[in-house]
């Protein structure tokens, strides 16, 4: 390999990428850490807290069209170091945390704008650097989200311990704020014309022709229907842990499991789905969804909780790795931008309510077993869905 290959800036921007990956969606995940303290603390109910991480979904798919459009205009580093600084003084305020409607607006405003771009700034950039192996890159993008849910929720749990979480949040937001700009700097536009642009039509229907066919709905409707599981179990997952008898800590590694487990599905899913097509893939990801909700529904011992949140994570990273795919092997590339950020705003939509139903379903039964059910029906659901999808794509590319 030459000096020039060892130097070649796209690598940059793939780390870069993956390093907001690592930290945006770690320090999402660690919340559910804060769970238990905020509740013991303030006597918040699960739906209040629950319902300021729905806020902050809410906002982030708003802001995700604002953020790439951004992107288009002003490139990765404005935008990614804008965003960023928001997230971090969020946990500046969050250590100062009194008030239910002060949580809202670090929720609501600073850690929604935080999100927003994560995904779209930093996926659209890798794409744009990488046209012929974009699956490839981007796949190793999301495993930097993967790294951050395995390493950041432990350090948070252990932060706590040793300092409290007030001071905690502080240090917290410091080294936020450090990794974001150390990404943001690392983030680029490609020169144009960019490298490897083949100005190749793309296939396919066209947006209006898309929405007028069952598939794309259908799609929509399972995005709906098996996504509130995804954004429920991480926020609930450890405070459900220490009700059923563990520390704090040892439920935050039940986080860390999902993150390596949906590292290994995003990674299996991504090689497969080329293979055995979307439907299939579809199925492989929801059928262990579906056993792990089941299992989280019955089992109280602690070394089953661990095999059983490994299951969940796999299908968890699967589930985020088989959309994208599947919407251009159904539907080509012509549209495929506007066709895949319809299904995520469905998805978008189910996941900002699950958390705050399984939260209200705790404070009604004291117990988190119909959220469970509850969930465990709607992907049910949505297999069912699947299985009604065509085995052969739509359009074919010429």
């Amino acid at each position: 390999m030459s000096g020039g290959e060892r130097t070649d800036p796209r690598y940059l921007v793939v780390f870069g990428a993956c390093l907001t990956q690592f930290t945006v969606i770690g320090l999402l995940f660690s919340y559910g850490v804060f769970f238990k303290v905020f509740e013991d603390e303030f006597g918040w109910s699960r739906t209040l807290l629950s319902s300021s991480t729905s806020l902050a979904f809410l906002v982030m798919g708003a802001l995700a069209i604002v953020g790439g459009r951004m992107n288009d205009r002003y490139g990765p580093r404005i935008v990614l170091f804008t965003s960023g600084a928001f997230y971090s003084v969020g946990f500046v305020l969050l250590s100062q945390l009194t008030q239910p409607w002060q949580l809202f607006v670090i929720f609501g405003v600073f850690l929604g704008i935080g999100l927003s771009t994560h995904d779209v700034v930093t996926l659209s950039t890798v794409a744009r650097w990488f046209e012929r192996r974009r699956g490839i890159m981007s796949g190793v993008v999301k495993v930097g989200t993967a790294a951050g849910q395995v390493v950041v929720p432990p350090g948070v749990a252990l932060m706590i311990v040793a300092m409290g979480w007030r001071p905690a949040s502080v240090v917290i937001a410091i080294l936020t704020a450090a990794l974001l700009l150390a990404a943001a700097l690392a983030m680029k536009a490609p020169p144009k014309p960019a490298p490897e642009v083949r100005h190749v039509p793309a296939d396919g229907l066209s947006y209006g022709e898309a929405r007028r066919t069952r598939v794309f709905w259908t799609l929509c409707v399972v995005q709906l229907l098996f996504f509130p599981t995804l954004m429920t179990v991480f926020v609930h997952i450890v405070v459900h842990a220490t009700d059923l008898g563990m520390t704090a800590t040892a439920g935050a590694t039940l986080l860390s499991v999902i993150g390596a487990t949906s590292a290994a599905g995003r990674l299996m899913v991504g090689a497969l789905v080329d293979r055995i097509r979307g439907r299939r893939a579809y199925v492989l990801c929801l059928v262990p969804l579906i056993a792990s909700l089941l299992g989280l529904l019955m089992i109280e011992s602690h070394w089953a909780l661990y095999v059983v949140v490994a299951i969940y994570g796999f299908a968890h990273g699967g589930l985020f790795t088989v959309v994208s795919p599947t919407i251009a092997e159904y539907f080509g590339l012509s549209a495929h931008g506007a066709i895949f950020g319809t299904v995520l705003f469905f998805g978008t939509i189910g996941g900002a309510v699950g958390p705050i139903l399984a939260g209200w379903a705790f404070d009604t039964t004291g117990s988190y077993a119909p959220a469970f059910a509850t969930l465990a029906a709607l992907c049910a659901v949505g297999l069912a869905l699947v299985l009604t999808l065509p085995r052969q794509p739509l359009v074919r590319s010429r």
